[in-house]
């Protein structure tokens, strides 16, 4: 029996930690990316005529334009310019990309840091003013309920070089839906009012770099893993945050049970030699309402990261560029390995 179980730990893929571990660091720094984005880009080309101010912010209304210069919490924004002189103001049941949560003005902090004349922030500096400012106003904002391992982050606005040179010391605290690339998906409604949990819908399949889960992408191009289901916690756990264990063994079952409804045979998973994984949710996540968690498959890779799959699970794939091939039938009798939990958070992450 002892060397029974033992064949059956050797024919599982690599430990699902391996896949937490991925999608946390490179979602981490998805945030820097997406501020970087701003920082460099600035307002540019923006209407430098305009002029108007926030709610006891005193805005110079150089080069930002109006839409910036007026903006405050609640505010939600949009463009489509890659330096974003396009910005502005939108209802936020419209599809936007930035929903503000406050306005900072620099001007009112002592020091010559922020003073005339000063040097225009680097890009790390503007994201330790977006982690000293922004992150405290959106929790605020969000009355608490903020999943910082969710599907929003944090972001910053700020006014772009030449409005910095002109005197603008404004800046735009925000939500932002960001990829794992960092570029920003649209955002529909109001942050407050949604499930805030990072899933996302059944079909979709996740782009591949190097090895690293990239951003969305069909599935007929190289990706790293492909969503079969989403799960809703909630009507099986209406209390409090269920344990790691529980969350597995419910899971595992949905799981199980989804990708089989989903690829149409029990057998299909095993023949195209993929695994089932899925993630837990943990207190942050709990505490802000975050119930849904994704079931995926994908075929993750000795040391870490993912093979490239091309095509949809529910058909022919390739893996790596070549067809699976199943492995040799079980003897009879014999029980499939258990699928691959997910793992809990890293520590800070």
């Amino acid at each position: 029996m002892a060397e029974e179980n033992k064949t059956e730990r050797d024919r599982r893929p690599p430990s699902a930690q391996l896949t937490r571990r991925a999608l946390v660091l490179v979602a981490a720094g998805a945030v820097l990316a997406a501020i970087a984005t701003f920082v460099v880009a600035g307002f540019e080309g923006a209407d430098s005529g305009s002029d108007g101010g926030g709610a006891g912010i005193t805005t110079t209304g150089a080069v930002a334009g109006e839409a910036f210069g007026t903006a405050t919490a609640g505010d939600c924004l949009s463009w489509s310019a890659i330096d974003a002189s396009d910005l502005a103001k939108v209802d936020c049941s419209e599809t936007h990309l930035f929903e503000v949560v406050a306005d900072i003005d620099l001007s009112l902090y002592p020091g010559a840091e922020w003073g005339p004349g000063s040097r225009f922030p680097s890009v790390m500096r503007f994201t330790e003013l977006r982690d000293e400012q922004c992150a405290p106003a959106a929790m605020d904002y969000l009355g608490g309920r903020f999943d910082p391992h969710g599907k929003f982050s944090v972001g910053l606005i700020n006014p772009g070089e030449a409005g910095w040179a002109a005197g603008e010391r404004t800046l735009r605290c925000g939500l932002q839906f960001s990829s794992t690339t960092g570029n920003l998906l649209p955002i529909q409604g109001r942050v407050a009012d949604q499930d805030q949990s990072r899933a996302w819908d059944a079909g979709v399949c996740i782009g591949i770099n190097n090895g690293v889960p990239a951003d969305p992408v069909e599935c007929a191009k190289p990706h790293a893993f492909e969503v079969v289901a989403v799960v809703d916690m909630s009507s099986q756990f209406p209390g409090g945050l269920p344990s790691i264990e529980d969350q597995d063994r419910y899971l595992e079952e949905n799981c199980t049970r989804l990708v089989d409804e989903y690829l149409g045979d029990p057998e299909a998973l095993r023949n195209k030699t993929l695994t089932l994984f899925w993630d837990n949710l943990d207190y942050d996540s709990w505490l802000a309402g975050s119930r849904r968690v994704n079931c995926s498959i994908g075929k993750q890779v000795e040391g870490g990261g993912f093979s490239s799959i091309t095509g949809s699970a529910k058909g022919d794939i390739l893996i790596d560029g070549q067809p699976p091939v199943p492995p040799p039938p079980l003897p009879e009798g014999r029980s499939l390995p258990s699928p691959l939990p997910g793992a809990e958070p890293l520590p800070g992450a």
